[in-house]
């Protein structure tokens, strides 16, 4: 099966690098674009010799996935895929299961009945269909009178994670509860709460979170382990409870179990920037800051840096706050103020751990500042996050904290500061020509990024994408790489202003010129794009590499 995809010499090249960074062997394949999901699919279905059916490209609708009864969907793990004159075919990714053929012939009731094979992702994406609403999911709980508040948290937080939510909102209103998901950056009501049984939800989940159940005028904070067995899913959270004129909110963040398959590849990257960040990470000390709002992808964007230069031959340490997921073969530690083991003290013990590599999970202050940029000048490549509008301003926010414009100019290599935009459903992406008067209305000089009639992207709106256009989310990046010209000018304690006028004319785009592209190819919508980034006021300096060479 892998000679008809895959040649030997690239397989020897993914399991070489499967060894190397504790990773599957996959991993290494779809990096390189070697092979594609449907290609594995393709190649997984040949083995079963039965056709391949391409979910994601076809997708079923709520009425097909119906067809089935749900007893036998999600037991066989199959779906109805297509009606046509021969029968019905049917689509699985459990194909060798023997007792299949006979179940699917009662459904067909004479009809002839053909079998496909589907990727698991993709049949888990069909049997959603099954779940009803949240409210009327919740109406049958009250009715049995029995476990109430569990099983509602417990539904709750499966269709979060089934739909990718980043937050969890419990909001009391004067009668009800409103139920609220963030999914891919923006707030969906998903359900309502009757208030009389708020208070024991509320108790169970502060219980959950090692939370003071007795304490209803102060804010707390927490975390919790939660599993569900009877569906084989757990998920880590993040509780903040806030008091409120109507009652305690509570937000669940969900940490970023979604990201664990990311790899640099996946993330957005102009080949340009990869290059960059890649020549950076390669280097044996060094600092590499990734700048963002909260929610803007930062972590995401370390855990994927951390897998690319992990491997066994490298002892790397992390200090988080908190550790989001477990990474093989990394030694990660969680922040514990109850300990006194902070930032900056617990980066003070891993520097004299012998650690390669160091990532700490946010620079907040002076001293975690002045430890980071030392480690990064005595031979360690260190990672971190800042909180910063943009690439430019991290810089004298780094001197203004205190850092000596000397150690940051010796150990500062990248700047990467980035936004989450949404990306257009692939199912039901369609062409629009621009109208240009009405998308200056919107921008001025949109004029200097599109052509008069040219072609853009957007969602129609379907099942799969929940009918609002967009399915997933992608960063548009910023990136400053710290060349000798850029070293001198931090020397000099520079503006943000002069740090980005320079880092131009090197050929660094603003997040918004980044976005610019990515609405050219169809990946994401100017609408989206100026919900998110704003248009930069500083003109673009196209000419650094001939200027440099007449000087």
């Amino acid at each position: 099966m892998a000679e008809n995809y895959v040649s030997a010499e690239d397989i020897k090249m993914a399991e070489k690098y499967a060894v190397l960074h504790r990773t599957p062997i996959t991993e290494d394949l779809y990096a390189r674009g070697v092979i594609t999901k449907d290609i594995l699919g393709q190649a997984i279905a040949e083995y079963y010799r039965i056709p391949y059916a391409d979910l994601n490209s076809y997708p079923v609708n709520k009425e097909q996935v119906l067809r089935v009864p749900e007893e036998i969907g999600r037991k066989f793990r199959v779906v109805l895929f297509r009606v046509d004159k021969k029968g019905l075919i049917f689509t699985t990714d459990n194909p060798e299961e023997k007792t299949l053929p006979a179940e699917l012939a009662k459904i067909a009731k004479g009809e002839k009945i053909k079998i496909c094979y589907s990727l698991t992702e993709d049949i888990d994406n069909a049997l959603v269909s099954y779940r009803q609403e949240l409210t009327l999911r919740f109406t049958e709980i009250i009715k049995k009178e029995k476990r109430i508040a569990p099983q509602i948290f417990d539904e709750i937080l499966l269709d979060a994670l089934t739909v990718r939510a980043s937050d969890v909102h419990l909001e009391p209103q004067e009668a009800e509860v409103v139920v609220r998901f963030r999914v891919d950056g923006v707030l969906h009501e998903v359900g309502r709460i009757p208030k009389q049984f708020y208070e024991n939800i509320l108790n169970r989940i502060k219980v959950q979170a090692n939370l003071r159940i007795d304490e209803h005028y102060a804010a707390q904070d927490g975390s919790i382990r939660w599993s569900n067995e009877k569906e084989k899913v757990e998920a880590d959270l993040r509780v903040s409870v806030m008091p409120t004129l109507d009652g305690e909110k509570v937000v669940a963040r969900i940490l970023a179990r979604y990201v664990q398959g990311f790899s640099l590849s996946d993330l957005g990257f102009s080949s340009r920037h990869q290059e960059w960040i890649v020549k950076a990470a390669k280097k044996p000390f060094g600092m590499i800051i990734v700048a963002g709002p909260t929610g803007s992808g930062k972590s995401t964007t370390l855990y994927a840096l951390l897998k690319y230069v992990n491997n066994s031959e490298l002892n790397i340490t992390t200090i988080e706050d908190p550790v989001e997921y477990k990474i093989s073969g990394v030694n990660q530690v969680q922040v514990n103020p109850r300990t006194n083991l902070t930032f900056a003290k617990g980066l003070r013990s891993i520097v004299r751990q012998d650690p390669d590599i160091i990532l700490v999970g946010e620079i907040r202050d002076q001293e975690t500042a002045e430890i980071a940029v030392n480690a990064a000048l005595t031979g360690h490549l260190l990672l971190s996050t800042f909180h910063a509008n943009d690439a430019a301003t991290a810089v004298p926010r780094l001197l203004d904290m205190g850092v000596e414009p000397f150690l940051l100019s010796s150990t500062l290599e990248l700047v990467i500061s980035q936004r989450l935009v949404r990306r257009i459903c692939e199912h039901c992406r369609h062409s629009v020509k621009i109208d240009l008067e009405k998308l200056e209305k919107k921008f001025k000089g949109a004029g200097q990024y599109f052509s008069r009639g040219a072609t853009l992207y957007e969602g129609a709106g379907c099942d799969v994408c929940g009918h609002t256009g967009y399915k997933g989310r992608v960063a548009i990046f910023e990136f400053i790489y710290v060349n000798s010209d850029m070293k001198d000018l931090i020397l000099k304690n520079p503006s943000s202003r002069e740090i980005w006028t320079l880092a131009k004319e090197m050929g660094s785009a603003s997040l918004f010129e980044d976005g610019i592209e990515k609405v050219k190819n169809g990946v994401t919508t100017i609408d989206e794009l100026l919900r998110v980034a704003a248009p930069p006021e500083i003109p673009v300096i196209k000419n650094y590499a001939t200027k440099k060479e007449k000087n």
